[in-house]
């Protein structure tokens, strides 16, 4: 997992930095565990646009990722890391012994013909399913479930990892990549590892149309735009645009938009960092 430089022979490749994808062992997913991807372009079933800045982009089929992990006790073995144009980490196809196929998040370090399991009383050992109040302090984990059987939620992003620092009651005390401290029912479940693909934050796209293959059309500034399209906009020549806000008003930079009483906030015992 290392990023390739390319030479500097169109503009551009100039700056371009993109993974050398030495990890891929195979081009070709499994078939029975794909599925449609349908864009939307960012319009709703009016074909009003609701999201700006979508569309395009090449076309992707969905690769069907099991986030339960909840073949308890049934070992599986790692037959390839692949590529998955959803999502910025690996994922691995495991074969279990009883012929199952799936996908899954593929852990940082994880070899083809390792073997996985998930389940109680299982060891951990990287790629291995556990419940939290199975796992040892201090234990780098992802794929972290928020409510039991619900499959993972949290920490599933490329290079990213969480930790078990304590135990209190029936919770389980997870500090997150983002800083955050909270608790998670020990009864839920979590991986052991980190998240493959950690240069993924590296990455130099080199030029616009690279983001026009992702689906991602040019983003326009508030301040350039007229006072009917955004608070920040109109003024004579190149205004500042005041107060940064969004385009429904909402003060940026700062600004708290998380609700008083969500009823999550019980269970933060710090905040992320800012």
């Amino acid at each position: 997992m290392a990023l390739k430089k390319y030479k500097p022979t169109t503009p551009g490749q100039r700056f371009k930095l993109v993974s050398d994808f030495e990890e891929i062992t195979t081009s070709v997913p499994e078939k029975s565990l794909l599925a449609p991807a349908k864009k939307t372009g960012g319009r709703n079933n009016e074909g009003k646009m609701t999201t700006r800045y979508r569309g395009g982009g090449h076309k992707r089929k969905y690769r069907i990722i099991d986030f339960k992990r909840d073949k308890e006790g049934i070992p599986a073995v790692v037959k390839s890391i692949e590529y998955d144009p959803n999502r910025t980490a690996r994922i691995a196809l495991l074969h279990y012994v009883d012929g199952e196929k799936s996908y899954i998040i593929a852990p940082k370090g994880i070899k083809v013909g390792q073997q996985v399991i998930s389940g109680k009383g299982v060891a951990p050992d990287l790629g291995n399913c556990l419940y939290l109040s199975e796992i040892p302090f201090g234990t780098v984990i992802h794929n972290i479930e928020l409510r039991p059987g619900q499959g993972a939620k949290l920490t599933r992003s490329a290079g990213t990892s969480a930790q078990l620092v304590a135990r209190e009651g029936k919770y389980a005390v997870i500090k997150l990549s983002s800083g955050e401290t909270r608790l998670i029912l020990q009864s839920c479940r979590a991986t052991i590892g980190s998240v493959s693909n950690p240069d993924h934050s590296l990455e130099v796209s080199g030029k616009a149309g690279r983001s026009r293959w992702l689906g991602r059309r040019p983003r326009v500034r508030g301040v350039v735009m007229n006072p009917v399209d955004h608070p920040m906009g109109g003024g004579e020549g190149r205004a500042s645009g005041g107060h940064p806000r969004s385009r429904k008003g909402l003060p940026a930079k700062g600004y708290k938009t998380r609700a008083k009483k969500k009823e999550s906030n019980k269970y933060i015992i710090e905040r992320r960092k800012k």
